[in-house]
């Protein structure tokens, strides 16, 4: 008789209970329809930013879009699109391939630096209807997206010898881990945890703590932690639910993103940008591994979720939340639904049968 009832259970937990909406006092007029640069990019880019375009046109949503090709083998980001996104203020970008080796420097980090998004955001969580190895993951990797590994100076000291800098500044700390806690603040999350190596760089990574600690202090309310990278993975693998917002540097922001990208249900789901004081740009959260990957391409089969999440992450951030909010509300039915899915999700659809989905369950 239990067994009986346990498809009963689930049907009424998975539905969605009714709530009366809060109402958004909008600003007299704010509803005028809202520039965005449009980055299609590389491999499956173009297929997810298609998807969004047709979704965000389903939903009559307050946006247009002025389009750009940018390609990653190019030399640098075209000055007309740089100039596209200081005048919008907001930019949505499909991946773009960084060459390996060469001497040719990713326009990823090209871009970040040239509109200073000093903050990179990955909201790794568990899907409703998606199994995954961990319950209960709901994780922010908040990291610094300008300095570090990433500074890009490195030169060859004599032949079969090259120095590569790792640069740590007290303002760029500063600045991450005091956007690491307004956020949680803001947010209504419970703890900051800082990733660090200042075991073995006691200075670089040292500073960067020192920095965290400091803006703690001003945040008596958010418990405050702090972790070693390498241990860092081991929890995220075996016992993710234990972390919150997490603040890193930059590079073990990248692998802490994917990580816990991997554990919630995959690159193909996860929703990102990346924001400074002025411009934010908003893409699939952990890295696109497969954006140059032609059999995606050829089959239509990239999953769509992450940017259209990201998307969504981008109407909020434009102060559209009703439409935001639509949005993830049809991509969470879809995935809760499970007849939808691309492959890395274990199903059998087309990029373009999800979209449909979507569409099909907007409000």
């Amino acid at each position: 008789m239990a067994r009986r009832s346990l498809p009963l259970l689930k049907h009424l937990l998975s539905r969605r209970i009714p709530t009366r909406s809060v109402t958004y006092m909008h600003r007299p007029g704010d509803g005028s329809p809202r520039p965005v640069t449009l980055i299609p990019g590389d491999g499956i880019g173009p297929l997810v930013t298609g998807a969004v375009e047709q979704v965000m046109s389903a939903m009559h949503a307050p946006v247009y879009f002025e389009k750009f090709e940018v390609h990653g083998r190019m030399k640098a980001v075209p000055p007309e699109v740089v100039e596209s996104i200081r005048k919008n203020k907001v930019c949505l970008k499909g991946g773009l391939v960084t060459p390996m080796g060469g001497g040719v420097s990713s326009l990823n980090v090209q871009l970040r630096k040239e509109l200073d998004l000093y903050a990179s955001l990955v909201n790794c969580f568990n899907l409703p209807g998606l199994p995954t190895r961990h319950d209960n993951v709901d994780i922010v990797v908040i990291r610094e997206n300008t300095e570090g590994e990433y500074s890009g100076l490195e030169h060859e000291v004599v032949p079969g010898v090259v120095e590569s800098l790792k640069v740590i500044t007290k303002f760029c700390s500063e600045r991450i881990a005091k956007y690491a806690f307004e956020y949680a603040y803001l947010n209504n999350r419970k703890k900051v945890t800082a990733v660090h190596k200042a075991n073995i760089m006691k200075l670089a990574d040292g500073l960067f703590l020192e920095s965290c600690r400091e803006v703690a202090t001003k945040y008596p309310g958010i418990k405050y932690s702090e972790i070693i990278v390498d241990n860092c993975c081991m929890q995220l693998v075996s016992k993710p639910e234990q972390f919150d917002v997490m603040v890193t540097p930059n590079l073990y922001g990248n692998l802490v993103a994917n990580t816990a990208a991997g554990i919630a249900g995959g690159t193909g789901v996860m929703p990102g940008g990346n924001v400074g004081a002025e411009h934010a740009v908003f893409e699939q959260g952990a890295s696109a591994g497969n954006v140059g990957d032609d059999k995606i391409v050829e089959q239509n089969s990239a999953n769509p979720v992450a940017l259209l999440l990201s998307s969504a992450m981008m109407l909020r951030h434009l102060q559209f939340p009703a439409f935001a909010d639509r949005l993830e509300t049809a991509v969470e039915q879809v995935i809760l639904e499970g007849k939808y899915r691309t492959k890395d999700l274990g199903g059998t659809s087309t990029t373009q049968e999800v979209v449909d989905a979507v569409i099909d369950a907007l409000d």
